[in-house]
């Protein structure tokens, strides 16, 4: 795996509007221009609206920013390519809060950007999981109505996320167990938790037999 951009690697490389749209410009059309509309290759990038090019044969507009979570922001290209670049190599990632510290903007603008980051970060194309899947859950603040964008003010929401334990290509987990080893774990656990709640059962009968014996007398 490459190593990430270094702050200073980053902004050497978008320091600017023109190097941002440039970028998107190469990701989109990496061989040259592409009319969505006739499919010809003639264009020319409109001075007054920077993001845009003009086909030179059916005169259709076309951003470089269509179809993306960036398309119709009034934002500028590097705010969102900072935005971008912190959430994706924060190690525990970014919240609101931290990005609106992060890039000077309001709590409203570090959510929006939040919410339409992640959502574009899913790969419409992923697999189910399968096989052991080891299951979690934490609690996230929650907003709603005329409080949504007032962090102080919130409850919560039960979020839980799910990951697979056995690699598909080796089929062994992340700690070298096989999956006849983790499934033998899983029954000796499943065992044990049977075990314990029928201990429990029983010392509930005993506490509740002693009580009523005990009220009688």
């Amino acid at each position: 795996m490459g190593r990430g951009r270094t702050l200073e690697e980053f902004r050497r490389e978008f320091p600017d509007e023109t190097r941002c749209a440039a970028f998107l410009f190469a990701q989109r059309w990496p061989e040259g221009f592409v009319c969505p509309g006739c499919g010809r290759r003639r264009a020319v990038a409109l001075k007054s609206r920077p993001r845009l090019y003009e086909c030179l044969d059916c005169g259709r507009q076309t951003s470089v920013t269509a179809g993306t979570v960036m398309h119709r922001s009034k934002l500028p290209l590097t705010t969102w390519f900072w935005a971008a670049h912190l959430m994706a190599t924060h190690s525990n990632g970014m919240s609101a809060r931290q990005l609106e510290d992060q890039l000077g903007v309001t709590y409203k603008t570090a959510w929006l950007l939040t919410q339409k980051l992640r959502r574009s970060m899913v790969d419409p194309d992923r697999d189910l999981l399968e096989g052991v899947v080891e299951v979690d859950q934490t609690e996230m603040p929650f907003r709603v109505g005329d409080t949504f964008f007032e962090p102080g003010n919130a409850g919560k929401i039960l979020v839980a996320g799910a990951v697979e334990v056995i690699d598909r290509e080796t089929g062994r987990s992340a700690i070298g167990l096989d999956r006849g080893q983790l499934g033998s774990i899983a029954r000796s656990l499943r065992a044990r938790q049977r075990q314990a709640r029928s201990h429990a059962a029983h010392r509930r009968s005993c506490v509740l037999s002693r009580l009523t014996r005990r009220l009688s007398a």
